[in-house]
């Protein structure tokens, strides 16, 4: 994995994660490639030909990853859960952070309250933080952890300076956004990573009725064939897409990866298409 970080994402100092510098620098002569928005049309128009300003790019980003360790993610219909995808993500942004010698923290959010570490660099302690979040056991499948305990973001506020970089790891079933979220996306740049199992994305064709064990109510629920459960299955789809649109309105900042598919090779595009957007 460190390798594929290496080679397929990593820089000598850029990050990935990075966008566009803070401070201004000097005008230069507009080149093709060069991203309009940043023309200087006061200098353009006066010297009759294309120029840009030029920004300083911060050689150092603070991250903040996310992670909801719900029950839900334990579930997968084929040979990967949810969750084992979901820690391989948060994997390959640890060891990217790591590479590019950024400053990284950890919000561990589980039903039975939240695991706070505030960022760290240096390749030790951010390993460190990677074998703990790797070490951590999945939460109990009862009634009693069905959710996660309320959402406090005045607690992630408080963990990382403004202008973080927030990368929220989850299944993010459909739900309101909490209260503070409008404010809490305009002070940081937030990017959502949802993670679908092929059962997520299509109702399961079956030649049979499949019987399937949930342990939250502790009895045995039979999937039909039949329409209405299709029609249920597509409008708990819609809302889902919906609600994660909500939370993330840059469409440009959220991104699915399905259990099926090769998650490095997710990422990559992901980061790509931000930086041709």
């Amino acid at each position: 994995m460190r390798h594929a970080v290496e080679t397929s994402l990593g820089g000598g100092y850029r990050s990935a994660f990075r966008g566009r510098g803070m401070e201004f620098d000097q005008v230069v002569k507009y080149a093709f490639g060069d991203d309009v928005r940043d023309i200087d049309w006061n200098v353009t128009a006066r010297l009759g030909e294309p120029y840009r300003k030029k920004f300083i790019e911060e050689r150092e980003v603070t991250v903040l990853l996310v992670f909801e360790d719900s029950p839900s993610l334990q579930f997968g219909s084929g040979s990967v859960t949810r969750r084992e995808a979901l820690l391989e993500l948060a994997g390959l942004l640890l060891l990217l952070a790591s590479v590019n010698r950024d400053r990284i923290g950890l919000a561990h959010l589980r039903p039975s309250g939240a695991e706070l570490t505030p960022p760290v660099n240096g390749r030790g302690p951010i390993h460190h933080l990677a074998a703990r979040l790797f070490a951590a056991e999945p939460p109990p499948l009862t009634a009693a952890s069905a959710s996660l305990s309320p959402l406090n973001l005045s607690a992630l506020t408080a963990l990382a300076p403004r202008h973080t970089i927030v990368v929220w790891l989850s299944d993010h079933p459909a739900r309101p956004v909490p209260e503070g979220w409008s404010a809490f996306i305009r002070r940081n740049t937030v990017l959502g990573l949802r993670v679908d199992d092929p059962w997520d994305r299509a109702y399961p064709e079956s030649a049979s009725v499949l019987t399937a064990y949930d342990p939250l109510t502790g009895r045995l629920v039979s999937l039909g064939r039949g329409h209405a459960e299709r029609v249920a299955h597509a409008r708990w789809r819609e809302a889902r897409d919906a609600s994660f649109a909500t939370w993330f309105p840059d469409p440009f900042g959220r991104h699915v990866v399905g259990t099926d598919e090769n998650r490095l090779d997710s990422l990559v595009r992901f980061f790509r298409r931000r930086e041709t957007r």
